[in-house]
């Protein structure tokens, strides 16, 4: 499921149910049997594909400068972070397949493909707060 670098993922991770309390830094790393939020989901396919991404909460992802980096246009595995305002506290994160983000969230319980106007008719969703390109690759 999935288009781009995406289509290549397992089918499992496509299976993975939403559960809050699966954070990164509150379930380990490698397990996404018992579920997981949109962080931990996403940080996990993007160890899948090699790189690595430490267990930021979304605020720390948007300030942290040695794991990621900012980008104005997204690429295709780029983390792209959505609020109900220009906030990166509490943000949802996805990952970018080059026209829709892969993202796991509450409302669909498992992982979905969402455009920009599926984010955008939801209040919550409705800002796109940026987007930051993995840059550290595990060795």
């Amino acid at each position: 499921m999935g288009p781009g670098p995406l289509g290549t993922l397992p089918d499992g991770y496509w299976q993975v149910p939403y559960a809050s309390a699966r954070y990164p830094g509150a379930a380990p790393r490698g397990d996404l049997a018992g579920g997981a939020n949109c962080q931990l989901w996403a940080y996990e396919v993007l160890a899948y594909f090699g790189f690595v991404v430490p267990d930021f909460r979304s605020d720390e992802l948007w300030t942290d400068t040695v794991a990621t980096r900012h980008v104005n246009e997204p690429e295709a595995l780029d983390l792209v972070l959505h609020n109900a305002d220009h906030s990166a506290f509490g943000a949802h994160v996805g990952l970018w397949t080059g026209d829709a983000v892969a993202h796991l969230c509450r409302e669909v319980g498992q992982p979905a493909l969402w455009s920009r106007a599926d984010f955008g008719a939801r209040p919550r969703y409705a800002v796109q707060v940026g987007v930051k390109r993995p840059v550290l690759k595990s060795r």
